[in-house]
């Protein structure tokens, strides 16, 4: 066995942030990738002179990537910028009412009160238990494991259980938002939020409202060149401290010898090494890399977050009502969330989600026109009819789009790419196609996720979407940190 040596499955954004943490613990680090190219969701594409970012397309929390820089010396100016947006997102209804959400917290209670007829200290009091929610907790939930008695041994975590009432836990984020506002549109914006871990509003608890502060509070970004140039400039530091990638290698086998992971096996190699961290989702970790191992069932069988249905369009055209992140809700919230986690199925008005990164970035698309990132949530991949089920989502969201700003989009598409639940397992191996790994409906499911660590194989580590903290940008990130602050230094 080399001493010195870690090996990460996976090339995703917490798969890259963990290899660059453990080039600074001393281990020779090398990196294993089925696909051709790195970053697993958080990748990109071009067609027709439109470039596309396939995954993730909200950035917030900038500093954990410029840590990774940091953390090595290197100013993250010289390989990566990005610059806030003073506006969080266009909303539109379908009874003409469009608002535009601003980052700034005072321009958004005095706005959202004059739009939605709403007392200014309701606004007030939700933001302010928002940002209590997230300072309560976020050093427990989001920067240790949850799974090690060590973490609850603090002031922190005593601080949070003594506000456990406020925090949320124990009703929903719909309950929680129904009751802050009057105004049901306002109720419906909130319990978007759920739907950045791929929850029901009307299941999650309502401790996720702390999402917002992130966004109001924290702050939204774009990253110069696209969010796919956050995978690049991650892969031009790990290259230049000395990682090694092999794309187009996939991991046939986790190797354990006397209860320790000591390497793996590829199709034709094996690779010794005294770490081993699976940045691949937590479900095939187990069914094919550790056939032979105690399966962890209880965790494995829980409920999956939801997918996405995805459409990339180039638009002959330009729209000044339009921005970076944009939403139109559907008229019945409710019915959208049960047809997707209880039906499995496409409720027939779904709420359209459009990024246009060609706002901030006029080279993604050709003059005067956009590229379109259409997203609605969708269900995993149990099996549906995805061809029938694509062709009606396509329909419904092109009549919505066209209804609502008035335009004919059909005739405005001139180039079109698909992503579907069933196809995002095939390239990402998350499992039934879930962008968040388990769901959070459930008020202890951040308890529930997989460790970061192995209870029964020494060496083995875990990080990634489908483990703690979760799923999105920001918590895989913080899966990093936590997996590596696990982790031994290097023997020298």
């Amino acid at each position: 066995m080399n001493l010195n040596r870690a090996i990460v499955i996976g090339s995703g954004i917490a798969g890259l942030a963990t290899a660059i943490r453990l080039r600074k613990k001393g281990y020779e680090t090398l990196v294993f990738e089925a696909n051709s190219y790195p970053g697993g969701k958080l990748h990109a594409k071009i067609s027709n002179g439109y470039r596309f970012d396939m995954g993730p397309s909200l950035f917030t929390m900038p500093h954990l990537v410029d840590e990774l820089f940091e953390l090595h010396g290197k100013n993250p100016r010289s390989y990566f910028n990005y610059k806030q947006k003073q506006n969080i997102c266009n909303y539109f209804w379908e009874d003409g009412t469009v608002f535009s959400m601003a980052s700034n917290s005072s321009q958004f209670i005095k706005e959202a009160s004059a739009k939605f007829n709403e007392p200014s200290n309701h606004l007030e009091s939700y933001i302010d238990n928002n940002c209590l929610k997230y300072e309560a907790t976020s050093t427990l939930f989001l920067e240790k494991s949850l799974h090690k008695l060590s973490s609850y041994l603090s002031k922190d975590t005593l601080a949070a259980i003594v506000k456990i009432g406020k925090l949320g836990l124990f009703n929903t984020l719909n309950s929680t938002n129904a009751k802050a506002f009057n105004n049901h549109k306002l109720v419906q914006l909130f319990n978007r939020y759920a739907t950045y871990n791929g929850s029901s509003p009307y299941k999650t608890p309502g401790i996720m409202s702390l999402i917002p502060h992130l966004e109001m509070e924290l702050g939204t970004y774009f990253p110069n060149g696209g969010m796919h140039a956050i995978t690049k400039s991650l892969v031009a530091l790990a290259k230049e401290l000395g990682v090694e990638f092999h794309f187009s290698t996939k991991v046939e086998e986790i190797i354990i010898e006397n209860g320790s992971a000591t390497g793996i096996k590829t199709l034709d190699k094996e690779y010794k090494a005294a770490i081993v961290v699976s940045n691949m989702d937590v479900f095939p970790t187990y069914k094919k890399l550790l056939k032979k191992e105690k399966q962890p069932n209880k965790v494995l069988k829980q409920e999956r977050s939801s997918s996405a249905l995805i459409f990339y369009w180039g638009i002959k055209k330009t729209f000044k009502e339009l921005d970076l992140h944009n939403i139109f809700f559907t008229e019945d919230y409710e019915q959208e969330f049960e047809h997707i986690f209880s039906k499995k199925t496409l409720f027939k008005d779904p709420t359209v989600y459009v990024n246009i990164s060609s706002k901030e970035e006029t080279l993604d698309a050709p003059n005067n026109c956009e590229n379109w990132f259409v997203m609605i949530n969708a269900p995993g991949d149990y099996g549906q009819n995805w061809d029938e089920l694509i062709q009606f989502a396509r329909k419904v969201i092109v009549s919505k789009l066209t209804r609502i700003l008035k335009t004919d989009i059909e005739s405005l598409i001139e180039t079109e790419l698909l992503l579907h639940p069933a196809e995002i397992e095939r390239r990402t191996s998350s499992y039934r196609g879930a962008l968040y790994g388990a769901a959070s409906n459930s008020q202890f499911a951040a308890f529930l996720r997989h460790p970061n660590f192995s209870r029964n194989i020494k060496s083995l580590y875990f990080c990634g979407g489908s483990v703690h903290p979760g799923g999105g940008i920001p918590l895989c990130l913080l899966s990093a940190k936590i997996v590596t602050d696990l982790i031994p230094h290097a023997k020298k």
